[in-house]
């Protein structure tokens, strides 16, 4: 529960990310063509985790549903000279499009 002016703040993957995941349930790096559809986008099962994304118009309707006002969304872009561990996306892959997202809104008072 957020009380009335509360912040909420999560990072997620990017809806672009998961529309280039391959159907494979091995570690594969994304792709860079369509590979999912976007609409209709729900849950993806994994071996490991399952995961639920949905579209940036969805989210800001669900969000508003809520009560929540949004502030701001953050595409994020590693800088130059960066690092990676992770197999799911390369980095070459997340220079170029967002892998992930920062989004952040407030419950209206």
């Amino acid at each position: 529960m957020l009380r009335p002016g509360g912040r909420l703040v999560f990072l997620g993957h990017s809806p672009l990310a998961m529309i280039c995941s391959p159907f494979d349930d091995e570690v594969i790096p994304i792709e860079d063509r369509l590979i999912r559809d976007q609409f209709g986008m729900h849950r993806f099962d994994w071996s490991e985790a399952t995961e639920f994304q949905i579209s940036h118009g969805d989210t800001i309707g669900l969000l508003r549903s809520c009560g929540f006002e949004i502030e701001d969304l953050q595409e994020l872009q590693p800088p130059e000279g960066s690092r990676t561990d992770a197999d799911w996306v390369s980095l070459e892959w997340a220079r170029r499009w967002p892998a992930e997202e920062v989004w952040k809104a407030r419950k209206r008072t």
